[in-house]
């Protein structure tokens, strides 16, 4: 269903999230970020928990705020602001039991967000191909923490679409490249963006 979506990546495939009720997921001590990774190469979870602290909150399965976290790994000036911070951080509203991981060939063509990681070029086709339904611009809200877990993935269901430039933990654990951008779509702006790609004119050419 979203064949152009998969081409604008040129290493593994767009990664989809699902959370569901209902079944019962498994306990991982991978980072969510490092699950996201996993299944762009293939792999496919049903995670009822990821060990980075940041990430527990951000994805609701618990209400310590990190702020101490933050602070004490040197994010911050002080603890102020790394309260501030933290309280800018987005979060999952949605209940659930456990979080459905997968490759994009292998979902259903439902789900609350699509990661991908993309070069510049292919992340400016994407906002392109977005305005093309509308001639909106899209907002970059982001501040260089809690990236896959919380601008592509909170921020992107609540907003419908959140670009990231990755943050330390993402780009030090999941070790995706220094060159890509990660960005979160949800349902209804990957089917614009996907009609968009396939009317709006080749880069290049």
């Amino acid at each position: 269903m979203f064949t152009e979506i998969a081409k604008l990546m040129d290493d593994g495939e767009p990664v989809c999230v699902t959370f569901q009720e209902g079944d019962i997921g498994e306990e991982y001590d991978l980072l969510y970020c490092e699950m996201i990774t996993k299944a762009r190469k293939g792999d496919i979870f049903l995670a009822a928990s990821q060990s980075c602290p940041p990430g527990k909150y951000v994805l609701s399965t618990s209400e310590d705020k990190p702020d101490k976290y933050y602070l004490a790994s040197g994010r911050y000036i002080d603890a102020e602001t790394a309260q501030k911070a933290v309280s800018a951080l987005p979060r999952i509203k949605k209940k659930y039991d456990h979080i459905r991981i997968e490759p994009l060939s292998e979902n259903n063509g439902e789900f609350d967000v699509i990661i991908l990681y993309l070069k510049p070029e292919m992340a400016m086709r994407g906002v392109q191909a977005l305005a093309y339904n509308d001639g909106e611009r899209v907002n970059i809200d982001t501040f260089g923490a809690a990236s896959i877990c919380g601008d592509c993935t909170a921020l992107a269901i609540e907003k419908g679409v959140g670009l990231s430039y990755g943050c330390k933990g993402s780009r030090k654990h999941s070790e995706y490249d220094d060159n890509e951008i990660p960005i979160g779509i949800d349902l209804e702006n990957a089917k614009k963006i996907e009609k968009g790609l396939k009317n709006i004119p080749e880069t290049r050419h």
